[in-house]
């Protein structure tokens, strides 16, 4: 008898390895939350009664769900029963107005949307059919209570490695947000991850951006995941200590306020494996305090969700110290293929704007025709950041290509300028961000105002006197944030003096 089975090429849909984790976690608690904690069996049979109730509802492959969601059990079942049914699931990013919102639902063309009590004031009008987790005023059909009438029977997974799998959404900081398209077999592979059961993931990032893939690389190693709502640091460094976290993830901004707060002298951060920060300019002087004040367990990664983790400095090469090491962004990750593309066009082996291919990446934008061609091309994603690869195999992230510029035949690149004005005494933290022939430096003091004038001095010493006649101080107390965490870089232009 001839064998008709499709051969098993060793990637198999994440949902169904989540299943699996599930179901072996058994009576063993995999998420612990503001409500409460639940096991793997608790959350694998809510996550059965979802997927019965999304198909019922007609939900199926090829239809998105979109989810405005809370970090939450609840969230993460609907997510998973998603897949399930073999239909694509985007976690939505909130940018601030409600027209925006409404656009960018518009453009992915959800089948369905998924509101939450907690998150219900984000859903902008829409005609998009929405279903509410929890009592939603204005949204009568209630998801959780068709999930609770259904039976407990487990639902076969329909996931098929070849149909829509993953929308990423971006932050949209600017404008309507992006949102890039994986398949089922590249999100398999985003998300991809060794059996780690000692692995306490402290998620308190937005689900919209990589804390999903965290909770799914958690889950899928048979670890546990902690779920916070915030990122306020003294609840952090509480949590690390009475949650016995071994894994978090941090932007920029985030570990300044981490690193900084009076409660990292009194809290046992002794679990914590790696603290791995990501999403903004991490300079020299950033990277060194807080070795300083953390300890060997700094991790620094660069990514973007259209491409997913590229390189990472791990723990033991996190070295500020070492010139090759204290602007690194580590060593590329393996199946990861980068080149470098100079300004004329032509490939480079050394420097130039970032390229990036990999298994794991997505495929272009949902319905974004002109960005997508713009990226995305012939397989390789563009991603307009400036890097060169070192002699030892380290990548290095100069900054957005637009960003950075030769004045007077030197290279300046707005990470640079921020490490001159944090080594400036008196300056706790700095962001720049190039606004055409100008630079805005966003700085906060540790404690007094600053000086402009000691900022520029410095600049003028490192850069050049062009760089400095250029560059407009702005003293904050706090640098202005995106959902995301990230330095708000239209906040940090209004801010500044036209």
């Amino acid at each position: 008898m001839t064998n008709t089975a499709a051969p098993d090429t060793g990637v198999h849909p994440s949902v169904d390895q989540i299943v699996g984790a599930l179901h072996a976690a058994g009576e063993r608690v995999v998420l612990r939350h503001p409500d409460g904690e639940t096991t793997g069996a608790e959350l694998l049979a809510l996550v059965h009664r979802y997927a019965w109730a999304l198909a019922s509802l007609g939900i199926g492959p090829g239809d998105l769900v979109a989810q405005y969601a809370p970090n939450r059990p609840d969230a993460l079942a609907v997510r998973y029963a998603t897949h399930l049914a073999d239909a694509g699931a985007v976690y939505l990013s909130a940018p601030p107005g409600a027209d925006r919102r409404a656009r960018q639902l518009e453009q992915i063309d959800p089948a369905l949307v998924v509101v939450f009590p907690e998150t219900a004031h984000l859903l902008p009008v829409t005609t998009a059919p929405v279903v509410a987790v929890g009592p939603v005023e204005g949204v009568p059909r209630r998801l959780d209570e068709l999930a609770a009438a259904q039976s407990p029977e487990p639902f076969a997974s329909r996931s098929r490695l070849g149909d829509l799998g993953t929308v990423l959404s971006s932050g949209g900081t600017t404008g309507i947000p992006k949102a890039s398209v994986r398949d089922v077999a590249a999100w398999a592979a985003a998300v991809a991850t060794p059996h780690r059961p000692e692995r306490r993931q402290l998620a308190s990032g937005a689900e919209a951006y990589l804390t999903q893939i965290l909770v799914a690389q958690t889950i899928i190693g048979g670890g546990t995941v902690v779920l916070r709502d915030d990122s306020e640091p003294a609840a952090l460094l509480a949590a690390i200590e009475s949650e016995r976290i071994t894994d978090l993830f941090l932007v920029e901004p985030q570990l300044v306020a981490l690193m900084d707060h009076p409660d990292v002298a009194r809290r046992d951060l002794s679990t914590l494996r790696t603290l791995t920060h990501i999403g903004a300019s991490a300079p020299p002087a950033l990277r060194r305090r807080a070795r300083e004040r953390l300890g060997p367990v700094l991790q620094h990664t660069y990514g973007a969700s259209e491409m997913g983790i590229v390189s990472a400095l791990r723990p033991a090469e996190y070295d500020p110290d070492d010139p090759g090491r204290a602007t690194s962004a580590g060593r590329i990750l393996p199946g990861v293929e980068v080149r470098f593309r100079g300004a004329d066009g032509a490939l480079d082996p050394e420097f130039g704007s970032i390229e990036v291919r990999s298994a794991a990446m997505a495929h272009g934008y949902r319905n974004r025709p002109v960005e997508q061609a713009e990226h995305f091309v012939d397989g390789w994603y563009r991603t307009g950041d400036l890097g060169r690869l070192g002699a030892d195999g380290h990548l290095h992230i100069l900054g957005r290509a637009a960003d950075c510029a030769v004045v007077d035949g030197r290279l300046v690149t707005p990470t640079g300028v921020e490490d001159t004005l944090m080594r400036v005494p008196g300056v706790r933290y700095a962001v720049v961000v190039a606004d055409g022939e100008r630079r805005v430096a966003a700085v906060v003091p540790w404690d007094a105002r600053v000086d402009p004038q000691t900022c520029r001095a410095a600049v003028a010493g490192e850069h050049g006197e062009d760089v400095a006649a250029t560059l407009v101080v702005v003293g904050l107390d706090d640098v202005p944030l995106t959902e995301q965490g990230k330095p708000d870089r239209a906040a940090i232009l209004a801010r500044a003096p036209s």
